[in-house]
């Protein structure tokens, strides 16, 4: 195996450029450092990365916890989180812990030491002290968290909106029996969809009905259970409006089991745009969030932190970003997009 005095020596520099190029330093010119790469790659050369750390301070791994979440958007924004961080040199630390205290500590502490900041998904945490503790040893940034803290950075989406954006969507088109099938009562995302709802409601007067409220678990099962229960209690649905598109999944089967179209007698909507939306038949009318953006979002403001930390002066306010949803209109909730109304955040989003 080559040593870094093999590659200075065969690349003609001092061990100490090698060590500038690999630790991405100014002070070398972009011949020097493409001679030095070239060569290093031939010879099968690359740094210890633990020696490395040592001299720059940094691990170049960002760490990523997370909570036992099922379904395709989390998928998406795990991708946006490994695609910018990747472009920019960082390779991940992923672990997971469940929404319990001692698991998420455990956790931390694993991750302690072996990388420069850390992203947390946490929708079912409400604790923020644990963060607290550990926002003053590395930078962390939440995604939709389930608290408030001043101490680490945040981006989340704006549920709120995108809840009563469908629910106008769906009333403007004449319905005034809109079910809802909510996610876990411990999810955040899932309290804000449920508050966009009612919101919506009630600024159109429309009732709030308990019985047309049933509660799943985010998954396609739990959908087709709760359409069930919707069925048994009401034949007078208008519309259903799932909280994501896996549950919306399953209403749709429930619905098709019944011997009800979707939309001639119910029509149906969900929250995400996960891909499958514009699979089904027919088509899902959704609510779109950029999962993969998130992702993105979460890395770049993490090392926006990184590079406060490393900057003389005081310390500057941690950073919260929202970020936008839009309406997608399929056949599912029977209009297409021509009748789309506008909504409270900007245009709705052509079917696709």
């Amino acid at each position: 195996m080559a040593t870094i005095r093999d590659v200075a020596r065969e690349a003609g520099v001092s061990i100490a450029t090698i060590s500038r190029v690999f630790n991405a330093s100014a002070r070398v010119s972009e011949d020097t450092t493409s001679r030095v790469r070239e060569v290093a790659e031939r010879m099968g050369y690359w740094p210890n990365g633990a020696a490395r750390s040592l001299i720059t301070k940094r691990t170049n791994a960002i760490g990523v916890l997370l909570p036992d979440l099922y379904g395709e958007f989390f998928s998406e924004v795990i991708r946006g989180i490994d695609l910018t961080a990747r472009r920019e040199g960082y390779h991940l630390v992923v672990s997971s812990s469940h929404a319990d205290s001692n698991e998420l500590l455990t956790a931390l502490q694993t991750v302690r030491g072996r990388i420069d900041g850390l992203i947390v998904m946490a929708p079912d945490l409400a604790d923020s002290a644990p963060f607290d503790e550990s926002a003053l040893r590395f930078p962390i940034v939440l995604v939709n968290p389930g608290f408030t803290t001043t101490r680490c950075a945040s981006v989340s989406t704006d549920n709120v909106t995108g809840a009563r954006a469908m629910v106008r969507h769906l009333a403007a088109l004449g319905h005034r029996e809109i079910a809802f099938i909510g996610g876990p009562p411990s999810n955040l995302d899932a309290r804000q969809r449920q508050q966009g709802y009612h919101e919506a409601l009630a600024e159109l007067g429309l009732p709030a009905t308990p019985g047309l409220e049933v509660t799943g678990s985010f998954t396609e099962s739990s959908g087709f259970e709760a359409t069930r229960e919707l069925l048994s209690r009401t034949r007078r649905l208008g519309a259903i409006f799932c909280a994501n598109d896996c549950m919306a999944v399953g209403a749709m089967s429930a619905l098709r089991q019944a011997g009800l179209r979707v939309p001639d007698d119910v029509a149906l909507a969900g929250f995400d745009d996960i891909s499958i939306a514009s699979y089904l038949t027919p088509r899902l009318s959704s609510v779109r969030v950029e999962a993969s953006r998130l992702g993105e979002r979460a890395v770049q403001l993490l090392l926006g932190c990184l590079a406060r930390v490393a900057a003389p002066g005081p310390r500057q306010p941690m950073p919260h970003e929202i970020l936008p949803t839009s309406l997608v209109v399929r056949e599912s909730s029977g209009a297409t997009p021509d009748r789309v109304m506008q909504t409270a955040n900007g245009s709705a989003v052509p079917s696709s």
